[in-house]
């Protein structure tokens, strides 16, 4: 039987696909990775919009980075 923390971590597990999908369909419309940086900023922003203030959502953005920075530091490629 799964454990909430394993139902959570699935339910994030097809969160995350699905925002790799869009990602995909993203890059396939613009090249410009600025345009697609800001979209997907702007998506998180209008996730919580009219229930959070903008400065909690960047808190918020904030918080995640510095949990995803070591994970994605570490799968880094190696300069020659």
């Amino acid at each position: 039987m799964a454990t909430p923390t394993d139902e959570n971590f699935h339910d994030y597990k097809q969160a995350e696909r699905k925002a790799l999908e869009i990602l995909a369909e993203m890059k396939a419309v613009s090249a410009k990775k600025v345009d697609i940086e800001l979209a997907l900023l702007v998506a998180v922003y209008e996730l919580h919009k009219g229930a959070l203030p903008a400065a909690t959502i960047t808190s918020i953005i904030q918080g995640h980075l510095k949990q995803l920075s070591p994970h994605y530091a570490a799968q880094a490629p190696k300069a020659n």
